[in-house]
């Protein structure tokens, strides 16, 4: 198989072990930089133009597209869908997934346990928003944020006023969240592909800190996931219609609690963690993708883990 990996970071780790992944198992691979690619829109002959030269064929792209190029980035996968090249993960899917008021409503009819969230457009009343909530402590999010940033705590009614406040005068949209205090400052990913949870870790937040996210200091550990929390990680994704993802959940009295859905995961901290090969599950559900479209036959099955002991810790 020829497969295209989207990526701005070719020396990433997620890209680089993707990459691996893909010659060990003797295929074609090829990192390409989405926003150095042009579209071409032809009447029937949809194209893309990249560092002055047309593509060559490939037979999927895997996806890895920042938030902060989603829109572009999005269009790029799109082409590649109108040029019929398979992808694992749909371009409609990234843009569900990125629009945090959209995700949450959509995870929200679908059933999926959350904790409470508000939404609102520069409302006043901005003591009911927080009452609609259960009242403080609350999270308050920009709609934007990525990786823990624009993500805040305030601890009484008093302070989320002013915070909520203070973004309403800079027209920055939030979402108003419930604090889940039993969390600790912990939050659990489970790691989905092709509707199968193929590795899991709980992130611990450093001392102080309540955002557990890796790149600010958080600790990924080996975790296993109770039957309810891999229950909610499906659930979630099939809403969202992804296949490859990242299920952020809080472990709370009333169960899992469901934060965010990434398109985009990052591969070090649960590979370090789970000791898996996330990067290998990856790739063989693209290749099976685009098997399926050269005329192979039947359904993707999911892999199982490698060894009885991984499967036990998923």
């Amino acid at each position: 198989m020829n497969l295209a990996i989207l990526s701005r970071e070719p020396k990433s780790y997620s890209t680089k072990r993707l990459l691996a992944a893909a010659h060990e198992r003797g295929h074609a691979a090829q990192v390409i930089d989405h926003l150095q690619c042009n579209l071409v829109l032809e009447q029937g002959q949809p194209g893309i133009i990249y560092q002055g030269q047309p593509l060559p064929h490939f037979d999927a792209i895997i996806p890895r597209i920042g938030a902060s190029v989603t829109f572009y980035g999005t269009a790029v996968v799109r082409q590649f869908e109108m040029m019929k090249v398979r992808t694992a993960v749909d371009s409609q899917a990234i843009v569900r997934s990125r629009d945090k008021l959209r995700s949450t409503q959509i995870l929200s009819r679908a059933g999926v346990g959350m904790p409470k969230t508000a939404f609102t457009n520069f409302s006043t009343d901005v003591p009911a928003l927080i009452e609609h909530v259960g009242g403080a402590p609350v999270i308050i999010k920009l709609l934007e944020g990525t990786q823990g940033l624009g993500v805040v705590l305030a601890e009484s009614a008093k302070a989320a006023q002013s915070v909520i406040e203070a973004f309403h005068n800079l027209k920055a949209r939030i979402l108003v969240q419930e604090f889940i205090s039993e969390a600790k400052g912990a939050d659990v990913r489970a790691f989905v592909v092709h509707g199968e949870v193929v590795g899991a870790m709980r992130r611990q937040g450093k001392e102080g800190e309540f955002r557990s996210n890796l790149h600010r200091g958080g600790v990924g550990t080996l975790v296993k996931l109770s039957r309810a929390e891999k229950a909610a990680a499906l659930l979630a994704t099939k809403a969202l219609g992804l296949d490859v993802a990242g299920v952020d959940m809080l472990q709370s009295q009333r169960g899992p609690l469901v934060l965010e859905v990434n398109s985009s995961p990052g591969l070090e901290g649960i590979e370090k963690a789970t000791g898996l090969d996330i990067a290998g599950r990856i790739i063989d559900y693209t290749a099976a993708l685009a098997h399926r479209k050269r005329g192979g036959k039947g359904k993707i099955k999911p892999k199982k883990p490698a060894t009885p002991d991984a499967a036990a810790d998923v």
